[in-house]
């Protein structure tokens, strides 16, 4: 879950709630001492104390709300994703003991992330069964991923530009967060977890032949034109004003590939939303 995306968006829809939480910041200073020992599935813990002291018996507004429930959304799609892969015979005979216990870590997060958004909207949160079709989700996105829940090849590739995609989601966070000091540390450690899962889910499919970097390298590695969208703008080689490729490497100017390699591009909320929406995220 995007947490730090998530309070950069409740900013925009309310300009005080930095001022609610301000006073309680040495409360949650402690997620800064964990480094890339946080645990993911720990945060959702973390950030419930945070919102309910924020806001204590004041009734987030319309736009707040609206924020939660997008979270939410996002959450209920992921979560019924990983179950889904659980559940389904077929997926889970081709998986080896690696890749399974790989998964079923992340299926853990991901119900806990809608289990504390749940919590956080309380009677506001929308139910999981107005996406999709009564809650049941289209994995195929419309038909671009049409045998992903009957190989295990094909829901590690819908896996991967998940990780993907959420990597970037939080680079997008990163500059809302600026002069934040407690915020923009927690979101970079949260960033490079995030990273070592998408990095994990490409070192899997790379270990089944698949030609494949543990980082994303141009506009589109994987090989799946239907995630092209998920990856646009990865080609860029342009930082700061500054074409990475005129810059001096070993042996000459750094190539293309490592000038791609070397960033995360960010993705909004917008775009987000367009990306899923395929799926069922209404």
């Amino acid at each position: 879950m995007n947490v730090l995306n998530l309070i950069e968006e409740i900013d925009k829809a309310d300009p005080e709630f930095q001022d609610r939480i301000s006073p309680r910041r040495d409360a949650i200073k402690n997620i800064t001492s964990f480094g890339s020992k946080v645990a993911v599935a720990a945060l959702p813990f973390v950030f419930s104390t945070l919102f309910k002291k924020a806001y204590g018996q004041t009734a987030p507004s319309a736009a707040v709300l609206t924020t939660l429930n997008f979270a939410l959304k996002l959450e209920y799609l992921e979560s019924a994703f990983y179950n889904a892969g659980a559940a389904s015979t077929a997926v889970q005979a081709g998986l080896s003991a690696t890749e399974k216990a790989y998964l079923t870590t992340i299926q853990a997060h991901e119900n806990a992330h809608v289990k504390f958004l749940q919590g956080v909207l309380g009677t506001n949160a929308i139910t999981q069964t107005t996406q999709g079709t009564n809650g049941t989700y289209d994995f195929t996105g419309m038909g671009a991923f049409p045998t992903v829940m009957t190989d295990s090849g094909a829901f590690l590739n819908v896996a991967m530009v998940f990780e993907d995609t959420g990597v970037r989601a939080y680079k997008g966070a990163a500059p809302s967060l600026a002069g934040q000091q407690v915020y923009l540390t927690a979101a970079l450690d949260i960033h490079s977890v995030e990273a070592r899962h998408a990095s994990a889910i490409r070192q899997l499919l790379a270990a089944r032949g698949i030609s494949i970097k543990p980082w994303i390298t141009g506009a589109n590695d994987t090989g799946i034109a239907a995630a092209n969208a998920n990856y646009a703008g990865e080609d860029n080689i342009t930082q700061g004003g500054v074409n990475v490729t005129m810059l001096a490497g070993i042996g000459g100017n750094i190539s293309t590939n490592a000038a791609t390699e070397a960033f995360d591009e960010p993705l909004d909320a917008t775009t987000v939303a367009t990306l899923v929406a395929p799926f069922g995220v209404k």
